[in-house]
């Protein structure tokens, strides 16, 4: 089994329930072991949106980063994802951020994701949802944060998104 971190955004229609959905999809690809707290977040790229709801979840799989990269993306079709604009509004957006410590380069895959380091609303969940994680190049996740301090996240406080009965749980 290998620890794999997922992001999970939504910046449309009914935002948090189409995170929960996504929580649940994604039990079905390994064991879910963290899920960091709720973010609202502001858009990246094409700005003239709606802000993001975002969060991590890390679950333990066996499947490679190639076959889970592949069911994230229909768990997305299934949520009704629509790639219409580079970085436009979703109702579901997950990204394969980590797989294990490792590196992948495939012509369907890159582990890590290729900007994880640059956002603030991948790193600063992920710290939270899995305290430990290193970039495959030895550098802790959480050295990371500095360099996009002022990015906007706001941490939805008090918000139980998930209730108290999710394995793993970190709020």
């Amino acid at each position: 089994m290998v620890p794999a971190a997922i992001s999970l955004g939504s910046n449309m229609g009914d935002r948090l329930a189409a995170l929960h959905r996504a929580v649940r999809s994604l039990e079905r690809l390994g064991r879910l072991s963290a899920l960091s707290k709720l973010y609202e977040t502001d858009p990246v790229g094409l700005v003239d949106q709606a802000p993001f709801l975002n969060a991590v979840a890390v679950i333990e799989t066996d499947l490679g980063a190639e076959e889970l990269l592949e069911r994230l993306l229909e768990i997305e079709v299934r949520a009704g994802r629509v790639r219409k604009h580079r970085w436009g509004p979703r109702i579901l957006d997950l990204d394969l951020i980590l797989h294990g410590y490792t590196t992948i380069r495939t012509a369907t895959v890159t582990v890590p994701h290729p900007r994880y380091r640059e956002r603030r609303f991948v790193l600063e969940p992920l710290v939270v949802a899995w305290p430990d994680a290193r970039d495959p190049d030895g550098t802790p996740v959480a050295d990371l944060l500095p360099a996009v301090a002022e990015q906007g996240v706001n941490l939805l406080e008090g918000y139980g998104w998930m209730g108290d009965g999710m394995p793993g749980h970190r709020s």
